[in-house]
């Protein structure tokens, strides 16, 4: 018999089903659901549905990030109501503002483990790939429905093998493997697929390099994404987990619907031109275009590596134009202001925000001013993404944000790296 992928596997699993190929339908019941800010939005949802309360509250997490602090007395009273509905429902995993973004706090809290499967009501669940995980996002409907029942209904998807070799050099990150992955296929590149990367230059990649790969993956249109779990990953769990888990890895003999190659040993650092995340050029062909602001942070490039990066660009420099920095979590934080990495970006210019999402969604703590553009180490660039419709967002990692920061406009870092 032809042998299985790791999201036939994965959702085999969580269908409670000893195989599942392809096409097949099943009802899988997730070990952890989440919601964040949208928690209030889809209480409404769970309330029309007749229910009262959750199937499952141990397996329900809720974290507020996207609007934090509270921007306006709105975002103030959903945040209101949200407690009250965790405290109604007896929801442990609950994650108040200022410990960060969802996707870094779940991960750090060890609340999905290799092997198992989260639906999150983000479109970026995908991100929980880098730990060997099926994440997959849902709509504010199907969130409503996981809380009354536990289980969704889905459709197995194909997968597609992403293989990556080669080693990144100075100044080249993951992030501009993401962004070449993006600019070769598109956005539609790996709709509703599972993406399962293999290859040598995987094991090469520390713990905070890997989510950016699946969390990107979810501007790919794909429904997981997924990297194989080695030593780095049980390392990063054994302090933290709480309970046992089994590793999923896909057949040699899997079947996949694409396979897609990328050496990366000659790979420059990448932008996304606006206002695509596909639109993506190598930095060469950007250099010189004009920014008014400059954010690291997000989901994506908040992490302590992230921030490291910029400060080595920066120490000992200063800044032409705004720059933004947001950990994403209040670890994250803690850790580089013990490393000294938070002065070093104070001491060029650098403003930090509470550890959130922050301008990524448009809502506050930076959203520019029509025709100001924005270079951002975030997943997304859409129009109006960050908030104002004519204002332009360049996608780079957080090396080129720094370094762009520094002349206020697009630049290479690789001058200040030794």
């Amino acid at each position: 018999m032809t042998g299985y992928t790791f999201a036939e596997k994965a959702l085999a699993r969580a269908g409670g089903v000893s195989s599942a190929r392809a096409g097949d339908i099943l009802d899988a019941q997730p070990d952890l659901v989440f919601s964040h800010d949208n928690s209030a939005a889809i209480r409404r949802i769970f309330e029309k549905s007749g229910a009262s309360r959750f199937a499952r509250p141990e397996r329900v997490a809720i974290t507020l990030d996207h609007a934090v602090p509270a921007p306006t007395t709105q975002h103030a009273q959903n945040h209101a109501e949200i407690r009250e509905w965790v405290r109604q429902q007896g929801i442990g995993h609950f994650f108040e503002v200022g410990r960060g973004i969802c996707h870094q706090v779940l991960s750090e809290e060890a609340l999905i483990l290799p092997g198992e499967t989260i639906f999150g009501a983000d479109s970026h669940t995908t991100h929980f790939g880098w730990l060997g995980a099926f994440g997959m996002g849902v709509g504010r409907t199907e969130l409503a429905a996981l809380w009354a029942t536990g289980e969704l209904w889905l459709r197995v998807p194909e997968s597609m093998r992403v293989t990556l070799t080669g080693r990144l050099q100075p100044g080249v990150t993951i992030k501009d493997v993401s962004l070449r992955i993006l600019g070769d296929l598109s956005v539609q590149g790996g709709r509703y697929r599972s993406v399962e990367f293999t290859g040598d230059l995987l094991p090469t990649l520390t713990a905070d390099q890997r989510p950016v790969l699946p969390n990107m993956m979810a501007e790919f249109g794909a429904m997981n994404a997924y990297l194989p779990p080695d030593q780095v990953v049980f390392d990063y769990l054994e302090a933290r987990r709480t309970r046992d888990y089994t590793p999923l890895y896909p057949d040699a003999d899997a079947v996949y619907e694409e396979v897609y190659s990328l050496n990366v040993s000659r790979l420059e650092p990448q932008v996304a031109l606006p206002h695509q995340p596909d639109n993506v050029v190598p930095l060469s062909q950007a250099l010189g275009q004009p920014v008014q602001q400059a954010f690291i942070g997000t989901c994506t490039n908040g992490r302590l590596e992230d921030l490291q990066a910029a400060a080595e660009v920066l120490r000992g420099r200063r800044v032409s134009c705004r720059l933004l920095v947001i950990p994403a979590s209040a670890s994250v934080l803690l850790e580089a202001a013990r490393g000294g990495v938070l002065a070093a970006l104070i001491e060029a210019g650098a403003t930090i925000g509470t550890p959130g999402c922050g301008p990524c969604m448009g809502n506050h703590m930076g959203v520019p001013a029509p025709n100001e553009a924005t270079i951002s180490s975030a997943n997304r660039n859409f129009r109006g993404r960050m908030g104002t419709a004519d204002a332009p967002v360049y996608l780079a990692s957080p090396y080129v944000v720094a370094a762009s920061a520094i002349y206020g406009c697009i630049a290479d870092p690789r001058e200040f790296l030794s």
